[in-house]
């Protein structure tokens, strides 16, 4: 997956840290993750035996495996773990095709599971489910999983991709205060500029960071709606609304002084060297990508909370914007177990175990923040809450791999080479829509 590079480096902090929100991807034998049926419950499910597989490894599948321990103990299911490793649909292809899948996946993508449904692989969710959905989700999500107006899958973790990272020591000494407002930070970048100090650390080898900026910046000044129809191509690339995004970015990518390396260091700067550009070697200040550059951070020396601290990503028009990526659980077999796991999945009880376990965020309206293990995740979680209607999922991968997810191609390319030379606004538009119609053949 494009995020599984940044993912990766959460392996080892995945407990220490809990401000973590997405997974290793290290691919590892399969796993039992089976568990005896005590405690309470109805035991409804009392001997029957349940697969589920998720790219989840170390600390991130022992934590998960907690959730389904839960469920077993509820039930009496007996629920065995395997995991996908990195590619989800290289493992699950052959599977499908000899008629074996796990009871119920875990999809990296919501693109997965609109390709899945168009193959018949997934079981539309029952009618239990569905309810469960209604009751703790917004409408958004809950298209986010459909396909056709069929409901077959659910977002049950989400990382929180709208926040800017800094270095507390240099803002202190800029003496500068985190922006509310895309103005506000541009003046606070000429501020750390003038002190000296590159404000940004972009992360241009890596051109799924640019997608993240651009998708924030874009729900920010073009709002949810056109955000949705942008993310469909419902709405052309050489529409305004992105060249109003794209003129946004350029005010600060547009500046050799406000990027550590200027724009030719910035492309040869991968995620997480971008991180460590801030913390270690202090190049930067601030570097704008989602909830996991805590590990790096971590790794760079700087402690949470103290030197490295956070701030929302600013407003550049009227919505203030929230972006998610995350991961689906879909049923691959129409089975009472099947249903039931992934209705326990979505509902407030699940996700409020896992909420209590590091490195979760929940996309669960009714999950209360409180249940977070720390203050930095509670806030986090709070954001995603606060965000009502308007919090959206990344825009890249909702689009055809080819346009949204694919290195040195499509969005990625173009955004790369609009790093290079912001000021051609107009040719990444011709380009972005180009890609887009290609890929949406």
């Amino acid at each position: 997956m494009r995020k599984g590079r940044a993912a990766a480096i959460l392996a080892g902090l995945a407990v220490a840290v809990a401000a973590c929100g997405n997974a290793p991807t290290t691919t590892e034998p399969t796993a039992s993750a089976s568990a005896p049926a005590t405690g309470g419950g109805d035991k409804t499910l009392q001997g029957v035996k349940l697969e589920v597989a998720a790219k989840w490894t170390g600390a991130e599948q022992k934590n998960f495996e907690q959730v389904l321990k839960a469920f077993a103990d509820k039930t009496g299911a007996e629920v065995t773990y395997a995991s996908t490793g990195e590619d989800t649909g290289a493992y699950l292809g052959p599977r499908i095709q000899g008629n074996n899948p796990p009871d119920v996946a875990i999809l990296p993508q919501p693109g997965l599971v609109q390709q899945y449904a168009e193959q018949k692989a997934l079981k539309p969710l029952s009618a239990d489910v569905t309810k469960e959905i209604d009751a703790n989700y917004t409408p958004y999500w809950k298209e986010l999983g459909s396909v056709d107006g069929q409901v077959y899958g659910v977002l049950i973790k989400a990382a929180h991709k709208s926040l800017v990272w800094y270095r507390s020591s240099a803002f202190e000494e800029a003496g500068v205060q985190p922006a509310t407002t895309w103005d506000e930070l541009v003046k606070s970048a000429q501020t750390l500029a003038d002190s000296g100090t590159a404000p940004f650390s972009l992360c241009g080898a890596s051109g799924w960071t640019l997608t993240d900026l651009f998708e924030n910046v874009y729900l920010s000044t073009a709002g949810p709606e056109n955000y949705d129809k942008l993310s469909k191509h419902e709405i052309p690339w050489t529409d305004p609304s992105v060249k109003t995004a794209l003129e946004k970015i350029a005010q600060i990518a547009g500046k050799k002084e406000f990027v550590a390396g200027g724009s030719s260091g910035a492309l040869q700067t991968d995620f997480p060297t971008c991180v460590n550009d801030v913390y270690s070697t202090k190049k930067a200040a601030m570097v704008i990508e989602a909830d996991f550059v805590a590990v790096e951070a971590v790794q760079s020396g700087a402690k949470l909370g103290e030197e490295a601290k956070y701030f929302p990503f600013p407003k550049a028009g009227d919505t203030a914007p929230v972006v998610l990526g995350g991961d689906v659980a879909v049923a691959m077999k129409d089975s009472p177990g099947a249903m039931a796991l992934v209705q326990f999945l979505a509902s407030k009880e699940g996700g409020e175990i896992w909420a209590k376990l590091p490195g979760y965020l929940s996309p669960n309206k009714n999950v209360s923040p409180d249940n977070y293990p720390d203050e930095l995740t509670k806030q986090l979680g709070q954001t995603i809450v606060s965000a009502g209607d308007a919090v959206r999922y990344d825009m890249s991968d909702l689009a055809p791999s080819a346009f949204g997810g694919t290195d040195g191609k499509g969005e990625w390319k173009v955004l790369q080479d609009f790093l290079r030379n912001p000021t051609d606004v107009k040719g990444t538009q011709d380009a972005l829509e180009a890609e887009a119609k290609k890929a949406w053949k």
